[in-house]
């Protein structure tokens, strides 16, 4: 009786055992399932968007508790570090692709086609993330629409409108230097800062090269290109340097300098977006900016503006969370939340059903209608050639070579780039 008795308690406690073990296995799976950590790597840079960006991930965090992001921002090291990753297969969940979703990162990441807000993509947007397949690339949050940031009073002025060529710039640039007696600076450019020197070729060779009916893309793509029509462009650098259309102190000047001299209203044209405008309303909260499209070069072209991509979120096609990476895109993707970046970054929203742009949202709504070419570099270039662009602008600014050696450096640069890139 009492190895029956003792037989039934040693049976029932390895039952509870057993049930407990379960029990406690089925909260680890549910743990695990619940408790999910994503990582998100961004090229943000400006503390007001990387603060939008943190409000929007605290608060999905918040409607969903088991959820988990980790947003990190490296700065200038953002492009060697997902070069490693890449290269060792181990990206974040969730990563900013930065002008070249399908480039340089369309091989790692996930398609985003079925997603509810693919079908909402601007029709200047959708081209850069979609590929002839349908596959989408990343979740764009704004678009870049880089063109000619200026001061309203400056141009008020003397007179001047936003110009819908070069020549047209150039005489207004004339105006505004003689009518201020040099107290106005036409345009500004940051040897400092030699991106602001790049933006100027790789923006206008479009309107170059590109755009006019009887343009120069195939012949850039197919290697057929005759470099010596490349010249144009750095001999109107060098004019508008010689004729004092841009800062004297060019080649020392620095990137925050703008801020200033547009605040004080002491300078009327730049070659980008409007980001340093944060920066300029700390100075002069009353400053009134504008953005236009980019001037045309050839005679009977229209106006243009150089963009794709600015904010995008792609997703890495090996995460071990893909419903939970989508379901953030889509938390991400919600017209308030689309918004509040727009805003933040001062950008066009890069969906149908959003409005954005912040301050500069009139302008936006006025040129909805311009076209917006992908930039240069990423569709005529070979990867590496920005530097060159800056490099052999410097060096024509110094006096060490002519724009006709500027050009056969691009010619040899760009072949030589090709060949490594096989």
């Amino acid at each position: 009786m009492k190895k029956k008795y003792l037989s039934s308690v040693l049976a029932a406690s390895l039952c509870l055992g057993l049930a407990a073990c379960s029990n406690n296995e089925n909260k680890n799976v549910e743990g695990a399932a619940e408790n999910v950590k994503l990582t998100m790597m961004l090229t943000v840079g400006e503390q007001g968007v990387r603060d939008v960006i943190q409000e929007i991930v605290a608060n999905y965090q918040t409607e969903h508790p088991g959820t988990q992001i980790e947003v990190q921002f490296p700065g200038s090291n953002y492009e060697s570090i997902m070069k490693m990753k890449m290269a060792s297969n181990e990206l974040p969940d969730i990563f900013d692709t930065h002008g070249w979703a399908k480039l340089r990162y369309g091989d790692y990441t996930m398609d985003l086609k079925n997603e509810p807000w693919a079908a909402k993509m601007s029709d200047t947007i959708k081209p850069t993330l979609t590929d002839k397949s349908g596959k989408v690339y990343a979740l764009p949050l704004n678009e870049a629409k880089d063109g000619l940031f200026y001061n309203v009073k400056v141009l008020e002025k003397y007179g001047v409108t936003p110009p819908a060529t070069l020549d047209e710039l150039l005489a207004s640039a004339e105006k505004i230097k003689t009518e201020s007696k040099g107290e106005v600076i036409p345009m500004f450019f940051s040897g400092l800062d030699p991106w602001t020197i790049g933006q100027f070729f790789d923006m206008m060779a479009n309107p170059l090269l590109i755009t006019p009916p009887q343009n120069e893309a195939q012949a850039l793509l197919d290697g057929t290109f005759d470099w010596n029509k490349w010249t144009y462009l750095p001999e109107k650098f060098k004019e508008i340097y010689d004729k004092g259309y841009t800062n004297n102190d060019l080649l020392t000047a620095k990137y925050a300098d703008e801020a200033r001299l547009f605040a004080e209203d002491k300078l009327a044209f730049a070659f980008h977006t409007p980001s340093s405008y944060a920066d300029i309303q700390k100075i002069n909260p009353d400053v009134k900016m504008g953005i236009a499209p980019l001037p045309a070069i050839v005679a009977g072209d229209e106006p243009t503006f150089a963009g794709g991509e600015r904010l995008a979120l792609g997703v890495w096609k090996d995460t071990n969370y893909p419903e939970q990476t989508k379901d953030f895109l889509n938390y991400m993707a919600q017209p308030d939340n689309v918004k509040k970046v727009s805003d933040a970054t001062l950008s066009p929203a890069a969906l149908k059903d959003v409005s954005g742009g912040g301050a500069f949202s009139e302008y936006y709504d006025q040129y909805k209608d311009t076209k917006v070419l992908p930039y240069f570099d990423r569709i005529y270039l070979p990867n590496g050639m920005w530097d060159v662009m800056i490099t052999n602008a410097q060096e024509l600014l110094a006096g060490n070579i002519t724009a006709k050696k500027y050009s056969e450096n691009m010619k040899s640069e760009v072949e030589r780039l090709k060949a490594q890139q096989k």
